[in-house]
């Protein structure tokens, strides 16, 4: 349970930066609250827990082939339908395009990555 909220709170945090960062360049929210953010970073949880071994098992030669470049074409269709999904219920963020989404998916990668080093796996034995 604690690292399911830790991993909440990386989410949570990573997707107010992207959106943050790129509010003023093709990304806009509905709401700022925290409490919004927080229902974003668990819609992004759900729909990255579903439908990315889907696309990631179907789009498998085309990962290989682009050398892992297209996962970053996946997160991007991820971090839009996140804001799709998060818009149907109030507390999404509309894209403007290709672009944004695409930076958007890229910030809120590389921040979940740079947090998730400085949390310790409690599972692993050293």
């Amino acid at each position: 349970m604690k690292k399911l909220l830790i991993r909440l709170l990386i989410n949570a945090i990573a997707i107010y930066i992207a959106i943050s960062f790129m509010s003023t360049r093709g990304i806009t929210t509905q709401s700022d609250s925290w409490l919004s953010i927080v229902f974003l970073a668990i819609i992004f949880g759900l729909v990255n827990a579903t439908l990315r071994p889907i696309l990631t098992t179907l789009g498998c030669s085309i990962i290989i082939l682009t050398l892992g470049l297209a996962t970053l074409l996946i997160n991007t269709l991820l971090f839009y339908l996140t804001g799709v999904i998060g818009s149907s219920f109030g507390v999404g963020f509309t894209v403007d395009g290709f672009w944004p989404a695409f930076w958007g998916a890229l910030i809120v990668s590389v921040v979940s990555f740079i947090l998730s080093i400085f949390i310790k796996d409690e599972d692993k034995k050293k």
